[in-house]
């Protein structure tokens, strides 16, 4: 195994512009990307904490790393990743991602925002930046995000994540947001499919696929050809159930407004969750609309497995990564510190040894040179 990570992550980083005039260059860009990754990695959440983990594990860092005027201060780690482009450090991230993860066939791809809600300058009118991540279920890694841009949402960021990731053969899921005729034209020409939740926002065609689901239903379930499935977890005093029903029939599909314009429509998807715990019973109806003719137990999945990216990105950037109370906020450098959170998300989840909670694994990084090497690995 490669023992340098900063030859493993120069292979990786190496099309990265160096945003500074060489008259300014005391430290090496391949430096400050090392120890930016590692205290990362390690518990870092500024650059403040950065330049004390340099400082603490310099000796170590001295083994491979040239550091020709020691480790670099808060003030250069800041300077350099708020110039940084934050373009090509996505471009660099998708390349290392796509060498040492293999997204498979019929895998979800779940796509969603996130509001980085401290990053925002309000002196200078600049609000909190909101972020759109692409989540391998399966694989429990991110493939890649982008930044929402200032005037826009992100409706207009997501064809720029996809244009940059290969989701062949891929199962793309999203919220309602993201349910819109040309990102779903967008990810049939790249050869997947789409699962997309389906509001009152499209209206006419919402509520015709509202009304088919209540005419099969009002029939005894003998109106139109369909698939059902079922599931039923009992967690913590909660007993959820979640029933999925599936009408695939082209001719009944195609007769619903709107639906000859949407790209690859093949199904749409009734799912009626209800919970109970103790006395209390609630329920819900959600409905979408999908590329696949899937039997209903395929397309539950999927749409189950859409909320990992909340369970095991987001909350864990909030919880583990403190995300929401990062308040780095110049130029690029709230974007650029994400990308930093993803990196070292990914390689600490890829570490499988060490049976711990993702907190854990961090502190014996932190405490431990050799498992930190361990979980660089991932890079090579």
């Amino acid at each position: 195994m490669e023992t340098n990570p900063a030859a493993s992550i120069d292979k990786h980083f190496a099309n990265l512009k160096d945003p500074r005039v060489d008259r300014t260059k005391r430290h090496q860009l391949i430096d400050i990307l090392v120890i930016a990754i590692c205290a990362v990695i390690c518990g870092a959440d500024n650059w403040e904490e950065v330049q004390l983990f340099g400082e603490a594990k310099q000796a170590w860092f001295k083994t491979f790393l040239a550091l020709p005027h020691g480790i670099p201060s808060h003030d250069t780690f800041w300077r350099v990743f708020a110039r940084l482009d934050p373009q090509q450090f996505q471009q660099s991230f998708v390349s290392w991602i796509a060498t040492v993860s293999e997204v498979t066939k019929g895998q979800v791809v779940a796509i969603d925002g996130k509001t980085l809600r401290r990053s925002h300058d309000h002196p200078l009118g600049r609000g909190a930046i909101d972020m759109v991540s692409a989540w391998a279920a399966e694989n429990r890694l991110v493939l890649g995000q982008v930044k929402v841009d200032d005037k826009s949402n992100e409706i207009s960021a997501i064809p720029e994540l996809l244009g940059v990731l290969d989701i062949s053969g891929c199962i793309v899921t999203m919220d309602a947001l993201g349910c819109q005729k040309e990102i779903a034209e967008a990810i049939v020409a790249q050869e997947a499919d789409y699962v997309l939740a389906l509001k009152e926002n499209h209206g006419r065609l919402y509520e015709d696929v509202v009304e088919l689901f209540a005419d099969l239903e009002a029939s005894g379930f003998k109106a139109y050809p369909y698939s059902q499935a079922q599931t039923v977890n009992k967690n913590h005093g909660r007993l959820e159930t979640r029933t999925c029903q599936v009408i695939a029939e082209q001719d009944i599909l195609m007769q619903l407004r709107d639906a000859p314009e949407w790209s690859g429509l093949r199904a749409v998807v009734k799912v009626h969750a209800r919970r109970q715990k103790g006395a209390e019973v609630t329920e819900k109806e959600r409905y979408f609309i999908s590329s696949l003719d899937s039997h209903a137990r395929d397309l539950l999945k999927a749409v189950r497995s859409h909320w990992s990216i909340e369970n095991e990105l987001h909350w864990v950037l909030d919880i583990a990564f403190r995300e929401d109370e990062s308040r780095i906020r110049k130029d690029h450098g709230p974007e650029n510190f994400a990308v930093l959170r993803h990196i070292a998300l990914n390689l600490v989840k890829q570490e499988k040894t060490q049976k711990a909670s993702i907190k854990g694994k961090r502190l014996k990084a932190g405490w431990d040179e050799d498992y930190l090497l361990k979980i660089l690995s991932g890079l090579f």
